[in-house]
């Protein structure tokens, strides 16, 4: 059952072929086999999860089905749910029970989805590694010397494993596309606003986006659909249309125009992912698609950008565990002012105090206009190269990461090395854009490689066709690692 597909689940469990109960029993026991070496969950709640598949069963016995209705999903420890621990993967948080659900909860909870486990991930969602979660490191099960990326490691680590059939996700500057290069599996980030945030443990505001991971676009397509709706609790939710993203799949891509970046495909990159992205561009013009050349000339300066904004809404966001008002409190202080201190230093991890330092510095009187200032008129002249390059093509290709997934612990001592890891889907945050990885090859020491599609605004049916009509084309989404569970 773990190698099925959501739909040829879903077929089972609506022919009675197979129950929730036992279904989601298959992925518990999976979980509990691998969890010792990937470290992929935070928390499982075996009986909190089972009492879920005794209601989707009763549901499906009535009659009233839905596509995900009894299937297991995993979630990212950064949405709440209620009556389950959410910890953002931070010890501030440690002890955090959510009393209500996230939007994206309260969906596949209406869909009849049943909640399999809270995913590791990095601390409030910063970093590109996993390793940085008070909840221990998270492992590539392709590899496990190797990160699995981050944020959402541990959702990406759980699907390749094949001990979750999907999970949710987030990206706030490739924490979806990265992890899911790492891993080989497909990761779809949504235009910004096209998923409520409501719920959602706050990072950087204006480019969190919540997004799914799964084996395959025709997987992904399914979850969006629950996903994507208006929640008028989050006023950056956009009131779009939903489109047909199942029914969409199948529409080809004859007549595609792909758009290469030559920023895309330079010395930063390893020869062994640009290799596989050029044989994944060349299967897509068999298949009928032209390829036109594009520029984002303005992509180099994402990096430095990205590292003055989300810092800066970081340090705004996570003012508020104090230890007063929310998150872990400290034993011993002597007035207010000490308190304060001595509940973030223990709470919060290194990395995340070294954001809330800079975002802090950034937004100071005398430094605002130049840095948070001329970096959001940079992210402007970002967002317009790419409506230039969209004149000239239908979907933007390349790489989702520069290299293929590196050791544990090699890049922890040079934090701005790993932050260039980030180089190639930090711009499509910027600029609001939707963007999925797929996987499309296989590089240095067998680690995935993953193909990067960036579509325009609310393309999402476009992208996951177009994902799709690869997919059908070769096999790479239904390779697995040996052994993990």
């Amino acid at each position: 059952m773990h190698r099925d597909t959501l739909k040829a689940l879903s077929a089972q469990l609506a022919a009675r072929k197979v129950s929730s109960v036992e279904l989601t029993t298959h992925f518990l026991d999976r979980i509990e086999r691998a969890q010792p070496v990937l470290n992929a969950f935070i928390t499982v709640d075996r009986e909190k999860s089972l009492v879920q598949a005794r209601a989707a069963d009763a549901r499906i016995a009535k009659g009233d089905v839905a596509p995900l209705t009894g299937i297991p999903v995993a979630h990212k420890d950064l949405f709440c749910a209620k009556g389950w621990r959410t910890t953002s993967g931070s010890k501030i948080l440690s002890n955090f029970v959510s009393p209500y659900d996230a939007h994206v909860i309260e969906q596949f909870d209406r869909a009849g989805a049943v909640i399999l486990g809270k995913a590791n991930m990095d601390e409030f969602a910063m970093g590109s590694s996993c390793e940085n979660s008070a909840y221990g490191c998270v492992r590539n099960p392709w590899d496990t010397n190797a990160v699995p990326g981050g944020s959402s490691g541990g959702s990406a680590a759980a699907v390749a494993a094949r001990i979750a059939p999907a999970a949710t996700a987030t990206d706030t500057g490739g924490s979806i596309r990265q992890p899911a290069s790492f891993t080989g599996v497909s990761g779809l980030r949504p235009t910004y606003g096209r998923v409520s945030r409501f719920g959602m443990v706050a990072f950087a505001s204006s480019l969190d986006q919540a997004g799914c991971i799964a084996k395959s676009a025709e997987d992904l397509a399914m979850l969006l659909d629950v996903m994507a709706s208006y929640d008028p609790r989050d006023s950056t939710c956009l009131d779009h249309p939903k489109d047909d993203y199942v029914g969409g799949l199948a529409r080809g891509v004859k007549g595609l125009r792909i758009g290469l970046p030559k920023e895309y495909f330079t010395k930063d990159v390893a020869r062994d992912v640009t290799d596989p992205i050029l044989a994944a561009v060349e299967e897509y013009k068999k298949l009928g698609a032209t390829v036109v050349d594009v520029s984002l000339p303005n992509q180099g300066l994402s990096v430095p950008v990205y590292y003055v904004l989300a810092p800066a809404e970081a340090s705004s966001n996570l003012s508020r565990f104090d230890g007063v008002r929310y998150g872990h409190r400290a034993e011993k202080y002597t007035d207010l002012m000490d308190l304060y201190k001595k509940s973030r230093a223990e709470g919060f991890g290194p990395e995340v105090k070294r954001r809330i330092m800079i975002g802090t510095y950034v937004l100071s009187h005398g430094y605002y206009d130049a840095y948070y200032l001329q970096a959001q008129k940079i992210r402007r002249l970002i967002a317009r190269d790419f409506t230039e390059a969209f004149a000239k093509c239908d979907v933007i290709m390349g790489p989702a990461a520069p290299t293929v997934a590196y050791d544990i612990g090699s890049k922890v001592t040079d934090p701005v090395q790993m932050y260039l890891d980030d180089l190639y889907t930090i711009p499509i945050n910027l600029a609001g854009l939707p963007g999925m990885s797929i996987p499309c090859g296989f590089g240095n020491k067998g680690r995935p490689v993953g193909l990067q599609i960036v579509g325009n605004y609310f393309d999402e049916a476009r992208m996951l066709a177009v994902a799709h009509a690869f997919q059908q084309a070769t096999d790479w989404h239904q390779r697995e690692p040996k052994g993990a569970a």
